[in-house]
């Protein structure tokens, strides 16, 4: 982007944006992050588009018809926009529900719903424009009065809202407010440089419902989308046709057809033998067949998303933050991303600050094996012999294996973990402190999935109210950079704080985080055009369909 194009986006901009101007024009943020930090302001830097929440049509837009044929996990458990957490869930409120803005590969939000927002001076306010002409598939007009009652909804903590973690001191119910019948001001607890992520697919609980939705979501899935329901059976699959109604380009495909799987290997399976046409996610473990298969087509998405090991801060032995380092220095971060995600990854430095994230200080040293030093902290701090450990974690994905490779690794400084593997629903349980094995258990691995920020990550998982707070960590000094990091407007400002954070977290050491793994969606030569997310959306309105049998 030419100086000359940025000297004259300073007309008429705000003191905010001229400052992501400077950092442009100063080198310190690429074009790339300018305009990612553009779409997070929405309307306020003016003559800049954020583009739309679809593709260009290619040489195919115009072949319709036909049937898009998706393998996927059984969601966890209900259909419920308030309460869904798992890959499946969220993948079906996609197909029928749409957010206000959709966080894109490259980071940058691209509305949906919303055509334009923008934030008062602090940060405190963000007002949104809401599109016109929308309706739901019963018919009714999307207005501001809908989007108020949905944030109402997800931020009411009687409501139990999983969305609440990315809520909690930001938005509190009646903080969302109609100013008119196509605006809504958000009035927030606190300041919040990103708040757009909070509304978009970021938070994926956040699909637009009508103002008077009472539950029953499974038996309509209404939504705003560009496919409506056609029969959903729990446990087996559901079924979706194109809306002919749909405010933006109508669906290439006739329907969609999604199966349900109770195994990876079933999966594999169904897409190797024709059965479907896309899986929905699948981790490197257990899928190297088709990772290597010319037939297929692997869709890989740098991503936020990671498996957190924590340790309780407030228990023995991890209390001290000499042996919490001991072990996240026995680590071989290289090998685990080169074995374990077979090189679909990036390394991690023990905090959520992912290398795609603009604000990630670079700066920081990464964090390496080092036996000789691990077997000194642990001596300093009273442990020359080591120590025994239960270790509790999810059958999900690679963590068991995780788990593994952390069992062997430590026992080389005298620390004896014994594993405790559970199923998901026994792991997480009620997902409160004390009726939790996640957030109760001495030491743990979980999966966080990706963020466009990495705000709810660190509030949530590790400052002194965070409701996701595994490892108890309570630091005064910790929860004050978050919210000044939270609360930044200007890259500069956040960039600043974010190698505080990162720092600080080295050398407390209350969760380890390795490395970073790639989000895996595979499909079939056939199609094109199907776009996932690494938060598990998956769209397929501009899909080029599988023509039907016969």
């Amino acid at each position: 982007m030419s100086n000359v194009r940025l000297d004259r986006l300073r007309r008429g901009a705000t003191p905010v944006a001229n400052a992501a101007i400077d950092e442009c024009l100063s080198g310190r943020i690429d074009k790339r992050e300018f305009l990612r930090w553009a779409s997070v302001l929405g309307g306020a830097i003016p003559l800049l588009g954020t583009g739309g929440c679809t593709v260009s049509d290619d040489a195919v837009a115009d072949r319709t018809g036909g049937v898009v044929r998706v393998g996927m996990p059984v969601p966890a458990a209900r259909i419920d926009p308030l309460t869904v957490a798992d890959t499946g869930g969220v993948c079906m409120l996609s197909q029928t529900g749409e957010y206000l803005a959709v966080s894109g590969p490259d980071l940058r939000l691209q509305p949906v719903l919303a055509t334009s927002w923008a934030s008062n001076d602090n940060g405190t306010v963000w007002t949104f424009r809401i599109r016109q002409g929308v309706r739901f598939h019963d018919g009714r007009t999307l207005t501001a009065a809908d989007v108020v009652a949905t944030f109402d909804r997800l931020a009411d903590p009687a409501n139990g809202s999983i969305a609440l973690s990315a809520f909690s001191g930001v938005l509190s119910k009646g903080g969302a407010r109609a100013v008119d019948a196509q605006t809504v001001a958000f009035h927030l607890d606190a300041p919040n440089g990103s708040f757009p992520y909070l509304v978009s697919s970021d938070n994926f609980n956040a699909i637009i419902l009508p103002a008077d939705y009472a539950g029953g979501f499974e038996d309509s899935f209404i939504g705003t989308g560009p496919f409506r329901l056609e029969r959903f059976t729990p446990k087996v699959g559901a079924a979706f046709v194109r809306n002919d109604a749909y405010w933006g380009r109508k669906a290439l495909p006739d329907r969609t057809s999604f199966l349900f799987y109770d195994s990876l290997q079933a999966q594999v399976l169904a897409i190797q033998g024709g059965q479907v046409d896309v899986l929905l996610h699948v981790p490197v473990h257990g899928t190297q067949a088709l990772l290597a298969d010319p037939r297929l087509n692997i869709l890989a998405l740098r991503s936020s998303a990671h498996e957190q090991l924590h340790m309780r801060c407030d228990r023995p032995p991890f209390h001290d933050p000499r042996v919490r380092r001991a072990i996240a220095l026995c680590l071989d971060r290289d090998a685990l991303v080169t074995g374990l995600y077979a090189g679909r990854g990036t390394l991690g430095n023990d905090s959520p600050f992912a290398p795609l994230y603009a604000a990630t200080d670079p700066g920081v040293p990464q964090r390496r094996k080092d036996l000789r030093e691990a077997k000194a902290l642990l001596t300093a701090a009273g442990h020359p012999d080591g120590f025994a450990a239960l270790l509790t974690t999810e059958r999900f994905q690679e963590i068991p294996d995780y788990a593994v490779v952390i069992q062997n690794a430590v026992k080389a400084i005298g620390v004896r973990l014994t594993l405790n593997v559970e199923d998901q629903a026994a792991f997480y349980g009620q997902a409160t402190f004390g009726q939790s094995d996640w957030l109760d258990s001495t030491m743990g691995i979980e999966d966080y999935a990706h963020r466009g920020v990495p705000n709810t990550i660190l509030a949530a998982s590790l400052t002194t109210p965070g409701t996701f707070n595994a490892a108890h960590f309570r630091n005064p000094s910790y929860d004050r950079l978050v919210a000044g990091y939270i609360a930044a407007l200007e890259p500069a400002s956040q960039r600043a704080t974010a190698g505080q954070i990162q720092r600080l977290l080295l050398a407390e050491t209350p969760v380890v985080t390795t490395c970073f793994y790639d989000w895996l969606t595979v499909n079939t030569k056939r199609i094109t055009g199907v776009r996932p997310t690494a938060m598990a959306q998956l769209f397929l309105d501009r899909a080029h369909p599988v023509p039907v049998d016969g």
